[in-house]
């Protein structure tokens, strides 16, 4: 009988030692396939913003040239104008009654109208092509690619530029909204960083707050009583971006929307690779788990995110 008792537990801590090695093994098993996951979303968006890089830069670069041959000509053009209307206006004063051909066709073109216009329609072209400029600036600010390496920047010019990549889906459209953006931006000094990877990680931090007012942008507002303009403001779908200096080796970005926000069980997932709450298609869960690589791993920082569902969501950088 003590013979099968010790053989008994023998094989009991047989068992715990085979139980104990296939969970070693397992959470092993765990840990190599989260790395994996890792790798295979770092290197499925590296990919995708060197892609998206090199065609920001060629898109750029391909409007540069002849934007700058647009801008560099209007003001000669509009000068140029300028003087054949003042020649014209002086033969007007030295032969006040022209021939009956030349008044009719200076009746039938609108004569006064096209002094008058003229000027504006200059000052539109140059205000346009100006317009083009900044944003020629913007997408190459954005993909910097020949800046791989650690750069002192201004963390302001990064955020500006993200704004106009998206600009457009921030406008109002018949079916949705603008969304309001809001600048509360300290003196920030230069910050040492990999500039593309961050103004990555504002790119996607900020398309996220943009998806997550879409509920609200296209929402019809109801509202009465008192304080109905106060009320109607504070459900207008915003953003607001905030900068701060913490001490003299760090600096904040807080990145904030009143949006549709999240429950404590999703918020816990959201920098885990390939998890998303979008639709499919819509999203692939990569871009915060890369952000949070970038600023955690690759900048020593630290990322972090609040929010209640109802109650929007903050992006602390």
């Amino acid at each position: 009988m003590a013979i099968a008792i010790d053989d008994q537990a023998e094989l009991y801590n047989q068992s715990r030692e085979i139980a104990f090695q296939a969970k070693a093994q397992a959470l092993e098993l765990s840990l190599a396939l989260k790395k994996l996951q890792q790798a295979q979303a770092q290197l499925i968006q590296t990919e995708k913003m060197s892609s998206l890089g090199q065609l920001v830069a060629g898109i750029a670069h391909e409007i540069n040239n002849p934007i700058n041959f647009i801008s560099a000509n209007v003001p000669y053009a509009s000068q140029y104008t300028q003087d054949l209307l003042s020649l014209i206006q002086l033969y007007q004063q030295i032969y006040p009654q022209p021939p009956t051909v030349i008044q009719e066709q200076i009746e039938a073109i609108d004569f006064d109208f096209i002094i008058a216009d003229l000027p504006k329609i200059f000052n539109s072209m140059k205000v346009g092509a100006d317009r083009i400029c900044t944003i020629v600036s913007s997408l190459r600010n954005f993909s910097r690619l020949n800046e791989s390496g650690v750069k002192s920047v201004d963390l302001h010019e990064g955020i500006e530029s993200t704004l106009m990549i998206l600009q457009n889906q921030l406008k109002e459209k018949p079916e949705a909204k603008a969304i309001q953006i809001i600048k509360n931006y300290d003196c920030l000094p230069k910050v040492e960083c990999y500039v593309s990877h961050i103004n990555q990680v504002l790119m996607n931090i900020i398309s996220n707050a943009v998806d997550a007012l879409a509920e609200k942008r296209g929402r019809k507002l109801k509202s009465s009583g008192i304080n109905q303009n106060s009320d109607i403001q504070e459900n207008l779908p915003r953003i607001t971006i905030s900068t701060k200096v913490i001490s003299s080796e760090q600096v904040a970005v807080v990145i904030a929307d009143n949006g549709i926000g999240m429950t404590e069980q999703v918020r816990h997932k959201i920098f885990d690779p390939f998890f998303t709450t979008k639709s499919v298609g819509s999203g692939t869960g990569l871009g915060l788990s890369i952000s949070y690589q970038i600023i955690v791993e690759k900048h020593q920082g630290k990322l972090d995110c609040t929010s209640m569902p109802g109650q929007g969501t903050e992006f602390l950088i």
